[in-house]
């Protein structure tokens, strides 16, 4: 894992800034707008945006007297591959399980307990 990585899942460690990447997911937006649904001050909401440009997630640009925030999808996206090259391989390993237990029986379908025959009325 790159610290570039490690950056990206720090950021998304956080449920405020997983909130605001959704929220930029519909387009740039500006710092109020990005703070208006929290109830935090506006240089607790710049923390939580430098975080996630230190993380490559977001980019700031001017147009004219405003700062528009934008979403960089290059760090999701590289994160996104990380973690599917983990679920192919814990994919395949559970596949492989299910496989010996089939063979051994033990597949779970028969004689399979719901729990109701042991309630008592």
């Amino acid at each position: 894992m790159t610290p570039q990585m490690d950056r990206t899942f720090f950021a998304l460690g956080d449920p405020t800034r997983r909130a605001v990447l959704q929220r930029l997911t519909h387009g740039p937006a500006t710092v109020g707008d990005l703070a208006r649904p929290f109830s935090m001050s506006m240089q607790a909401v710049s923390k939580h945006l430098r975080v996630l440009e230190q993380a490559g997630l977001v980019r700031k640009t001017k147009a004219g007297r405003e700062r528009l925030i934008a979403l960089e999808v290059g760090p999701l996206r590289e994160a996104g591959d990380w973690i599917g090259a983990y679920r192919q391989f814990w994919e395949g390993r559970l596949d492989s399980l299910a496989e010996v237990l089939n063979e051994a029986g033990l597949d779970g379908q028969e004689g399979q307990d719901d729990g109701a025959g042991d309630c008592k009325q």
